[in-house]
């Protein structure tokens, strides 16, 4: 059983090596355990303090590609690496290395394909009231777009089996955490969440410039990740205020129009076109979720023909 924990980092020379340091090399039920150091285009040190610090893998982006594209490269080499468990954590030390053990009891266990560190987001100190009220808001969302139980969505602190890092492919160019967490329980991937202890943090996050900027970019994910899976539903919802708006005037107008049998004065004209604008377009947008759907269905067969690609690619690296 080969376990990699791979880092993400773009100049963090001043963490990397505590964060190598502290990775244990021993777990229980695990053979080998490795450190991949995913340079996305950093201007410091940060590569060769991680080298000094005894990582075992390193590859770098010749530019910074972003976060999500640093992920999605480390997860690929971490395949081809041999990888059996894949475990994910940040360059700022955030996340202390002696959990782990805790994240990946539950898939050596076989109870799980991915657990996520719950960091108990209310508890923390240096997070603001607000910051607190955000997190609680959009996790809650994220929940349910995703079909599972995590408290913790944001959290970067995750351990994936190996069925898990191939059916998952991240395609934002923001974060993967929300995105890759939609796309597991679309696929029916056991989730779990374990809880965890944290770092203080004092410098600002690079990812985003402040909550509004947070909020505006993690809701888009939300919402092209959730329509990409469930697009049938997506534009129900966008289709049903205006069928209800529809047929309500249109009602009104029916009721304008019985009405005048009995010597009611009034015109049911401006109710009338209201009521057939909103419901034709209401349809229409439902048509474009039934299309939407048959396009999904193309591309959940487009992602199962990437899945066996990918993992008949890590079978014959295996075999060589």
């Amino acid at each position: 059983m080969k376990l990699i924990v791979q880092i993400p980092a773009l100049n963090e020379e001043e963490t990397i090596a505590e964060v190598i340091s502290h990775v244990p090399r021993t777990i229980p039920g695990i053979d080998v355990i490795e450190v991949l150091l995913i340079d996305d285009g950093s201007t410091d040190e940060t590569v060769a303090r991680a080298r000094a610090a005894g990582v075992d893998h390193v590859v770098s982006h010749t530019a910074r590609r972003g976060l999500a594209y640093a992920y999605q490269t480390g997860i690929d080499t971490c395949l081809r690496l041999g990888a059996d468990i894949i475990v994910n954590t940040d360059a700022d030390h955030q996340y202390p290395g002696s959990e782990i053990p805790l994240l990946v009891m539950p898939i050596l266990a076989k109870q799980a394909d991915m657990v996520v560190g719950d960091r108990q987001v209310q508890q923390l100190e240096h997070f603001s009231p607000l910051k607190k009220f955000l997190q609680y808001i959009g996790s809650g969302v994220v929940r349910w777009a995703s079909g599972t139980d995590v408290p913790d969505t944001v959290s970067g602190f995750r351990a994936l089996s190996r069925e898990a890092a191939l059916r998952t492919f991240v395609t934002s160019d923001f974060s993967y955490t929300i995105e890759v967490l939609i796309q597991a329980g679309k696929r029916k991937l056991a989730i779990h969440h374990v809880p965890i202890k944290t770092n203080l943090v004092t410098r600002q996050s690079r990812l985003f410039t402040g909550n509004w900027n947070f909020i505006k970019r993690q809701a888009a994910t939300i919402a092209r990740t959730y329509a990409t899976y469930e697009p049938l539903k997506s534009f129900s919802y966008l289709a049903t205020p205006f069928l209800l708006i529809g047929v309500v005037f249109l009602g009104r107008a029916a009721y304008v129009y019985i009405g005048r049998q009995f010597g009611l004065v009034a015109t049911n004209d401006q109710a009338l076109t209201v009521g057939s604008t909103s419901l034709i377009l209401g349809f229409i947008i439902f048509l474009f979720g039934v299309i939407a759907d048959r396009i999904g269905g193309v591309r959940r067969v487009e992602e199962e023909i990437l899945y066996r690609i990918r993992r008949d690619e890590i079978e014959r690296l295996k075999e060589r």
